[in-house]
């Protein structure tokens, strides 16, 4: 039996870092997109001043959000019925395909305007890749996990989102030290697309040597077995998938705006280059990757109710402080303790939200439950974000965005409140 049980606890781990390894090289290939986005948006959008330039990337960023709905759907089912695995191998094929595309996409120069028709087709595959890759992944992991440690085990699945976009930053950080300003503007930004589509072959064949996981195996067993469909998820649980939905509205805005935005409000709004920008949103990162676990495992003990209510409360309350302190500040230390301030805040939703989301629903519709209302809620608040800060800059009303950010927090912290406690009524039955 301790052999047993030993064997048993190494699968476990050797599925999880598999799992929680193919996830980080799938953010990485979406995050490298925006940590380049001030080195590629002259070649494929050349009029207009940078803000402009931006503000075109930063659409195409948003509108490959559109697509996380549809592969939410598609291959939610498709983990559902197929298996969490055969999910995750997919979605990886997807991702790599878009990473190739805009590596070796023509400039605006050399095609016109097929080049910004190339770039926007890659980020609709990539979205359809990542919409799949949230559900099957965050299933995948709460399922692998044994009951004491479901948020300690889940929470890997942010540490690999964050890793994701502190590896493109690491990667853009080094590559700025190597080639200098001009070689990444004329083509060094082609190589984090480059090493982003390389990482997905090797994150294919992990995710082919994983197990399945028991939840899933007893579901595929059983001859009553019920359909995952759209029209099963709200009929059958509509209060848990607009609970997601909820939930997911303030805490995927304000991630996209604490981790993802401040690389372009340092050099756009702060006024610092983008080499110090980069590296302080690198330290931040690692940072807040770090503390992942320390919050999931908090959740095991306390609850998952109290960390997002945490979240809910200081992102209320100290995202507009925090932002206009942050447009004058000049200090790298300052404006690092600002940021890691903030990440800490949101900290309080994305260790747990994962695992939030799987105990709310049965094994039969899991994926799709846990996939299609959160990419619904990505689409309209998270992939936005960083659009609607840069359009109400452009506007010369940059500060709505602070308080648009706060107005998300504040309703999604009534759901926090009267949500259940999903620790003590998780829908994963298996240890």
């Amino acid at each position: 039996m301790p052999e047993a049980t030993a064997a048993q606890r190494g699968s476990r781990l050797k599925n999880i870092v598999g799992g929680s390894a193919g996830n980080l090289v799938e953010w990485f290939d979406w995050y490298v997109y925006s940590a380049f986005a001030l080195y590629f948006a002259h070649s494929f959008f050349p009029e207009g001043d940078q803000t402009a330039q931006l503000l075109q990337t930063a659409a195409i960023f948003a509108v490959g959000f559109v697509m996380r709905p549809i592969g939410a759907w598609l291959m939610g089912v498709y983990a559902d019925h197929k298996g969490r695995k055969a999910g995750l191998t997919l979605s990886v094929s997807l991702m790599c395909v878009g990473s190739l595309m805009i590596a070796a996409a023509p400039t605006y120069a050399q095609v016109g305007v097929l080049s910004p028709a190339i770039l926007l087709l890659a980020r609709l595959i990539q979205g359809l890749s990542l919409g799949g890759e949230y559900g099957s992944s965050a299933t995948y992991l709460s399922e692998i996990a044994d009951r004491d440690r479901r948020g300690f085990w889940s929470s890997f699945q942010y540490v690999t989102i964050i890793g994701g976009n502190l590896c493109a930053i690491a990667l853009l950080v080094v590559l700025q030290l190597l080639l200098g300003d001009q070689a990444m503007q004329d083509w060094g930004w082609r190589i984090g697309f480059a090493a982003g589509a390389a990482l997905a072959v090797v994150a294919f064949f992990i995710r082919r040597r994983l197990d399945e996981t028991l939840s899933f195996e007893n579901v595929a067993a059983r001859a009553d077995r019920r359909r995952s469909t759209v029209g099963n998820l709200f009929r059958d649980h509509p209060k848990e998938a607009f609970l997601v939905m909820a939930l997911t509205a303030g805490g995927t805005a304000a991630f996209y705006a604490y981790s993802i935005y401040p690389l372009k409000f340092l050099v756009n709004t702060s006024g610092f280059d983008r080499t110090t920008a980069s590296r302080i949103m690198t330290i931040a990162l690692a940072c807040m990757l770090i503390i992942q676990p320390l919050a999931g495992r908090l959740s095991d003990k306390v609850g998952r109710r109290p960390l997002m209510i945490f979240f809910g409360v200081t992102a209320t309350i100290f995202t507009y402080p925090i932002f206009v302190t942050l447009e004058h500040t000049r200090d790298s230390l300052t404006a690092f303790a600002l940021v890691m301030a903030a990440l800490v805040m949101v900290t309080g939703y994305s260790s747990i939200n994962a695992i939030i989301k799987a105990e709310l629903f049965p094994a039969d519709i899991r994926a799709l439950g846990v996939a299609l209302p959160f990419a619904i809620a990505n689409v309209i608040f998270g992939g936005t974000a960083e659009y609607v800060a840069l359009w109400l800059k452009g506007i010369g009303h940059e500060r709505w965005f602070y308080m648009y950010i706060s107005a998300l927090a504040a309703m999604s912290l009534i759901a926090y409140v009267r949500m259940r406690e999903t620790r003590t009524s998780s829908q994963i039955l298996e240890d």
